[in-house]
């Protein structure tokens, strides 16, 4: 850290020179500023630069470097693993730059690095068009996108991050850089999972889809009918086309119209089935689940950008996340899984999920750092909680959740459903075999590792 003087000269000079807003520990509105997604991350950043457009970030990247200040990025969404904050360093805040332009005819969306879901899914939706988003309306574009990106349209149109078509980013020496498949090939490549840590992603271009149709089935079933219609949900995804979609789960039901009041706060089982297409096509496909005895059915045509907002996770909550993808899901890991809903933390907003793969993830070309392109399945426990003193509990389910489906785990890892899980769980996400590139890239573009709050790479 600088000399006081040096560094209170080189605050001044940012206030000054930035078109966006600078908070400072002393400063109003610095803790509203510096709260973020998960109610257990609590840091207290020495300066939080709320960047106004690419130029911003430039400034406050170089503001850095003069004052040897880590950074860290906040980009428009959940960081769940709480990495968009330090201690004592700079917060490059990204959330004012959201904007999102549709090119129809191009099939494309030009996106700010500071956009959520919401953004892009609401910017989209006139024109019948979208591209793989995130489960939630309020994830983040950028990180989601460039740490893979798996959602309801995955199966029909790839992971995001292989509909990435170009990113600005600023790099750690303040410079700023367009990198596609023509310029920057290497740094595109690594784009492609390696997160934040070759640069501030400024703006995204993204490819986008015709999507003239959206629908969904939503049954919730009582628990003992949980391993049932689990195994139908799976065999209606293994016979279906690359359009069905959706996830098996367990969750507290939630106080909704559509919930009997007598099953609120009760663990029940779910199915959701999304379907890139018409709901009739869809309500032949979800014959099978509709034979199983339900509580709750919710069979209809849903706009895309809605369906996104069908599970946002509510913000201010704890939040400890993990995921693994698996070779397969047959009858013994359904009933595992099955098994461990009866030790899932209720009530509570925690959710215990699988959902499926294959599709255009598993057929899409390229080489790129995304390891899990060929699992079947995967597995999330998505812990959320209120009360600090279940901290243990949800953590060891969340563990336990793990343990149980070891036998059929591909080893590789989700890392934007991951917190610091050490550096083999680092390695599990990107590759072992990118690791080595993946490090020279960092070397060539960060050095001194000046963007390490993120699942790092290091410099070779």
């Amino acid at each position: 850290m600088a000399p006081l003087s040096k560094a209170g000269t080189a605050l001044a000079a940012l206030r000054e020179d930035l078109a966006g807003d600078v908070f400072a520990p002393d400063d109003p509105g610095y803790d509203e500023a510096r709260t973020v997604f998960n109610a257990m991350v609590d840091r207290r950043p020495a300066v939080i630069a709320q960047c106004a457009g690419a130029s911003d970030v430039v400034t406050a990247v170089r503001f850095a470097r003069e004052l040897d200040l880590p950074v860290a990025v906040r980009g428009g969404g959940h960081s769940v693993a709480g990495m968009s904050l330090n201690d004592g360093g700079l917060v490059v805040d990204l959330r004012r730059m959201h904007g999102v332009t549709v090119h129809p005819a191009a099939r494309a969306a030009h996106i700010g690095g500071g956009a959520t879901m919401s953004h892009l899914d609401r910017a989209c939706q006139p024109h019948a068009l979208a591209t793989t988003g995130g489960r939630a309306s309020t994830t983040g574009v950028g990180g989601f996108v460039l740490g893979g990106g798996t959602g309801w349209l995955d199966r029909k149109f790839g992971l995001a991050v292989d509909n990435l078509l170009g990113v600005d980013l600023v790099t750690a020496d303040g410079e700023l850089v367009h990198a596609t498949a023509e310029d920057h090939p290497d740094l595109f490549w690594g784009l492609h999972g390696g997160g934040g840590n070759f640069g501030i992603a400024t703006s995204l271009t993204l490819r986008l889809h015709d999507l003239p149709h959206m629908s969904i089935a939503f049954l919730l079933y009582l628990p003992e009918r949980g391993p049932e219609a689990v195994r139908a949900y799976r065999d209606v995804i293994e016979s279906g086309p690359p359009e069905a979609s959706g996830a098996a789960l367990y969750l507290t039901a939630p106080p909704e119209e559509f919930v009997p009041p007598h099953l609120v706060g009760l663990l029940l089982a779910g199915v959701l089935l999304t379907y890139a297409g018409p709901e009739e096509e869809m309500r032949r496909l979800a014959e099978p689940l509709l034979a199983v005895p339900h509580e709750v059915e919710i069979v209809t045509a849903i706009p895309y950008a809605d369906l996104q907002c069908m599970i946002d996770d509510p913000p201010g909550l704890r939040n400890y996340w993990s995921a693994e993808y698996l070779t397969g899901l047959p009858d013994a890991c359904v009933d595992v899984f099955c098994a461990r809903a009866d030790s899932m933390p209720v009530p509570t907003a925690t959710q215990h999920l699988v959902w499926p793969q294959g599709g255009a993830i598993a057929s899409a070309p390229g080489d790129y750092p995304v390891p899990y392109r060929d699992a079947p399945w995967a597995v999330h426990p998505f812990g959320m909680w209120e009360d600090p003193a279940d901290d243990d509990r949800v953590r060891q389910w969340v563990g336990d959740v793990r343990a149980d489906v070891r036998p059929w785990r591909t080893g590789a890892v989700y890392l934007n459903f991951t917190g610091d899980e050490g550096a083999d769980r680092v390695v599990a996400g990107l590759g072992a075999d990118n690791m080595r590139r993946l490090g020279e890239l960092k070397r060539r573009y960060d050095p001194d590792n000046v963007f390490r709050y993120n699942h790092n790479i290091k410099p070779l």
